[in-house]
Parts: C-alpha cells; sequence; structure tokens
C-alpha cells in the first residue's frame, strides 16, 4: 500500500495586488509559499511516498528567485517524499532548473515512474501532442494505473484540452487533473475516477470555498479523500436585503448573515430590491464587518425599487432613461431589468458595473 498527495495549482509568486488589499497581498503570498512546505511537511510525517502535483505550481513561466528557491528547499529537506512535478499553463521552461533526486519531472511525451505495482504516468499538454496523447497511452491493466493531466475537461480535443471519454477504458485508476481551483469529482469509466483537487489556498474573493488536496491511499484500488488545508478560507455569502426598511435594518440583516470566524475572508453580495437610499450601503457594510475578518468585500446587487410605470410618465432625465430602455428592441425582460438597475443607480449618484 502506497500513500499519495494529489496537489495541484499552487501558483507560487501570484501577483495578488488585484484581488485583495495591497496590505494583505504581500501577507497572502507569504502564507501560500508557507502552505506548500506544510503539505510536504504533511507528507512527510504521514507517511506519503510522493505528492502529485498536477501543474501551476508557479504563476509564471519565470518564477521569481525567491519562490524558486522556497520550492527547492522544501524538496530538499523532505528526502523521503518524492514530487512527481508536471507543468501546466502557467509554469514554463524555468519552472525547474536544479537535479534534485526526489524531483521527478515529466515532458512532453509520456513519462512513467513505478511504485511497487503502482505506475504514475503524466504528459504535458501542448498542441503538438493534443491529439497523439491518447493513442500513445501505454498502460498494464494489472498493475494500479495513475494518470497526471492538466487541463480543461472538454467533449472536443485541442490544446489544453481533455476529453474523458478519449481516456475510458485505457485501464485508468485514479486520474488526478489540475487547472480547475475547487475539487471536482465523478466516475471516469467502470474502474476508474477523475478528479481535481483544486487549490490549496484561495487566492482571493474570486476563489472561494474550501481550498485542500486530496490524500490517496493506493493497493490494488485506490481510495482517496479530500483534505481541506487552507490556511484562510475564504466565503461567500449572499444576503438579501429587500425586506429591510432602512440603513440600520440592513447592517443588521448582514451582521447576522455572515459567519463569526475572525481570521478568514469574506465576500458579501448584497441582493434584493431595496426601498431606501442605500447609495453607500456596500462601503458602510464592509466598514461594520471589518473589525471581524482578516479581509472582507462588499459587493452591491441590489436594484432600488421604483415604480416603473410612474417613471415611464416622468418628464425627468430618469423617465427618459427608463422610456428609452424599455422601447429598446433585441433585449430580453431580464436584460432590460439589469439595464434600468444599473442606470437607476447611477441616475441616483450610485454607478455600479454591469
Amino acid at each position: 500500500m502506497y500513500k499519495f498527495i494529489h496537489c495541484a495549482d499552487i501558483h507560487l509568486g501570484s501577483a495578488m495586488n488585484t484581488r485583495l488589499p495591497s496590505e494583505k497581498s504581500e501577507e497572502r503570498k507569504r502564507e501560500i509559499r508557507a502552505t506548500f512546505g506544510r503539505i510536504a511537511d504533511y507528507a512527510s510525517s504521514g507517511g506519503f511516498r510522493a505528492i502529485l502535483l498536477c501543474g501551476d505550481v508557479f504563476d509564471a513561466d519565470r518564477p521569481l528567485k525567491k519562490d524558486k528557491e522556497y520550492f527547492y528547499n522544501v524538496i530538499k529537506s523532505h528526502p523521503g517524499v518524492d514530487f512527481l512535478y508536471l507543468r501546466g499553463n502557467h509554469d514554463g521552461g524555468q519552472s525547474y532548473t536544479e537535479d534534485i533526486p526526489n524531483l521527478k519531472t515529466f515532458s512532453r511525451e509520456w513519462t512513467y515512474y513505478n511504485y511497487g505495482e503502482v505506475t504514475v504516468a503524466g504528459i504535458e499538454l501542448c498542441r503538438e501532442n493534443s491529439l497523439s496523447l491518447y493513442s500513445t497511452l501505454k498502460l498494464d491493466p494489472s498493475r494500479t494505473n495513475i494518470v497526471m493531466l492538466h487541463g480543461q475537461i472538454s467533449q472536443s480535443d485541442g490544446d489544453g484540452n481533455i476529453n474523458l471519454s478519449r481516456l475510458r477504458g485505457r485501464g485508468i485508476d485514479y486520474l488526478a487533473l489540475g487547472h480547475v481551483h475547487t475539487f471536482k469529482s465523478g466516475r471516469l469509466d467502470e474502474r476508474g475516477v477523475y478528479a481535481y483537487c483544486g487549490c490549496p489556498e484561495g487566492r482571493g474573493f474570486d476563489e472561494p470555498g474550501p481550498k485542500g488536496f486530496v490524500a490517496m491511499q493506493v493497493g490494488r484500488q485506490v481510495y482517496s479523500t479530500f483534505v481541506p488545508f487552507a490556511a484562510r478560507t475564504v466565503d461567500e455569502i449572499p444576503c438579501d436585503i429587500s425586506s429591510c426598511a432602512d440603513w440600520t435594518a440592513a447592517i443588521r440583516a448582514v451582521k447576522s448573515a455572515v459567519p463569526r470566524s475572525p481570521g478568514d475572508m469574506c465576500r458579501v453580495i448584497l441582493t434584493g430590491e431595496v426601498k431606501f437610499d442605500c447609495s453607500s450601503i456596500a462601503a458602510d457594510v464592509e466598514a461594520e464587518l471589518k473589525p471581524m475578518f482578516y479581509c472582507v468585500s462588499v459587493k452591491d446587487e441590489t436594484r432600488p425599487s421604483a415604480d416603473i410605470s410612474s417613471l415611464m410618465k416622468d418628464k425627468t432625465l430618469k423617465g427618459a432613461f427608463v422610456r428609452a430602455v424599455a422601447a429598446a428592441d433585441g433585449y430580453t425582460d431580464e436584460q432590460k431589468s439589469r439595464v434600468l438597475a444599473a442606470g437607476l443607480k447611477a441616475l441616483s449618484g450610485r454607478g455600479e458595473e454591469l
């Protein structure tokens, strides 16, 4: 029985200043590096034979020196664990340059590593091998077979695509995938399963939910479990404030809706039709929640509760706008509703992105 960790999409060196406030972005970069080290410690102390790195270890094809040095030092300090590194679309030719005994790499042709009766196979996808990769995969069905790939599941072939239908019936027991940043798994065929392990850390408010890796016990069969491991979780919480009569009630409703988990990151999405002037509600809610979290963001997707029929007769700029939208051709009622909501907000001094 062998134990492996399926990990991917660490994105060391990711520029997160567009995702997080500037004062937090550098700290999160350090925390993401530290999480990779913690995963290696977990593997070493837990008797794991190898960590399968299914792409995008780095965020750029020419990583920063400090990120590469950290990566190498983690590998060197865990000599009993193999690091099987398959480059993804963010990695490149400069992702590794040192020859380290327990760093195992792949190329644009199938590479195979054997651990007893277990075979780990992997290939780095490119335009040139996008069609041939399926026919050139050679697996012994009497062995337990793990295949590593980095790309997007698709029903069609192509650069960076993974066509599951062409991998069925090939003797695969576990298809370890990278590229999608949320854990996802399913049946590949009667014999095997596939899984995206997701990223080990949410890098911003656009990557909510549990993050971690997959722990595998491999013998004649593969048993796998998702292990949440992130230093910080990212929650996305919708909050409907339609029933709130005023600003105070809206703040109270939001506070009761969010979990009190200091140290985590939280994005609140305000929704519903509001009957009061909430032109500064996003900034106000963010200020109220800021002491409760490591980092918080509030997005205002509310719509003004307006009597459209009355506005149609209004001789102001708002009335002209409502009449123009109502008369526009080629738009659904839902699209018109979104345009009206955004336009009326803008005309009230509450401009929002569509």
